[in-house]
């Protein structure tokens, strides 16, 4: 069992308020639906449209991590071991693929998409979440890792 600090759960809550602030002012004043991997797709493809509003999302995305390292370093998630560049480049090439294949991310399925009520976003959170506690399940219970 995980024992959360208040401290912990009241970052958890401010974070994703501030995120679900940023989705509803990008939908509310831009139209545009906060899916992170549409965001920056848009913003690397040759071509890509809207590439102003793009780069300010995603130099608020880094900007937002990096004041926070400088602000409050305690906030930020403990060091991790490095699983090696071979495990993150088939881990990205999954999750982008995941991203195209289910035509959004997480953040544009599961926060913005669920709160439009849209069908193909529920299964697609009920699919990543159910994938996420079954490889949880897999790393502590099955190979005895501790998952983080």
């Amino acid at each position: 069992m995980i024992a959360l600090e208040s401290s912990e759960i009241l970052l958890a809550a401010a974070g994703g308020a501030l995120i679900g602030l940023a989705a509803a002012l990008l939908l509310g004043l831009n139209g545009r639906i906060a899916g992170v991997s549409s965001i920056l797709g848009g913003l690397l493809a040759p071509g890509g449209e809207g590439r102003p509003w793009r780069g300010a999302f995603a130099a608020g995305l880094l900007a937002g991590g990096l004041l926070l390292a400088l602000l409050a370093p305690e906030a930020l998630p403990r060091q991790q071991e490095f699983p090696g560049l071979p495990v993150l480049l088939l881990a990205g090439l999954l999750v982008g693929y995941g991203a195209a294949l289910a035509r959004g991310c997480t953040s544009g399925h599961g926060i913005c998409g669920l709160a439009r009520l849209s069908r193909r976003s529920l299964a697609a959170t009920a699919t990543f979440m159910a994938s996420a506690l079954a490889t949880v399940a897999v790393v502590r219970h099955l190979l005895g890792g501790d998952g983080s």
